[in-house]
């Protein structure tokens, strides 16, 4: 058998594998919406569902998450440079639910499925509030604001849904440092 990879090989796969599940789903997602749909004033994402995921499975980490997803849009869409910083910027604010997620407990929280929907629907509100205050710190109105509750409203579906799949999963809405503690004392490798 070949050598095992470290923590530190693991989470970078990791975290790389999640960035190209997160781009290609945005992508295709902000495409169809530009191509297909453009005259429609919702948009769907997975950016808070993809950013939660990470956040349990690495922690801070879900940083890099949250900012390229923003990144993406901007791309996509033609974003100015204020709107890059206000989607960057401001997704960072959902990483606010990490503290909480803490003190609740990672496991509670995920062996729970109102918990896990919750979690994720927070998530969501913070990366929208976080762009909602940029947009303001920006000078934009009142009705820009809203905007980032209302035209994603419909993403808070889709973050419920993956977060549900997510937790039936093994080791997918999980601790990694924990998951792979416990693979190796199942496999009888620690």
């Amino acid at each position: 058998m070949g050598p095992h990879l470290t923590i530190q090989q693991y989470r970078n796969i990791d975290l790389m594998l999640f960035a190209l599940i997160l781009t290609i789903t945005e992508s295709m997602i902000l495409i169809a919406a530009t191509r297909w749909f453009p005259d429609q004033i919702y948009l769907v994402s997975v950016a808070s569902a993809i950013t939660a995921i990470v956040m349990v499975r690495w922690g801070w980490y879900a940083s890099i998450h949250a900012v390229l997803s923003g990144v993406i849009m901007c791309l996509i869409m033609g974003g100015s440079l204020q709107q890059y910083a206000i989607y960057c910027i401001g997704n960072l604010m959902g990483l606010m639910a990490l503290p909480l997620i803490k003190k609740i407990g990672v496991n509670k929280i995920c062996d729970n499925a109102i918990l896990r929907i919750l979690y994720g629907a927070l998530v969501l509100v913070l990366m929208q509030t976080g762009r909602a205050l940029i947009s303001l710190a920006f000078g934009n109105g009142i009705g820009d604001v809203l905007s980032f509750y209302l035209t994603d409203a419909l993403s808070l579906v889709f973050t419920a849904v993956i977060l549900w799949v997510a937790g039936n999963q093994d080791g997918i809405l999980e601790d990694q440092r924990e998951y792979v503690v416990r693979i190796q004392q199942a496999e009888g490798t620690v």
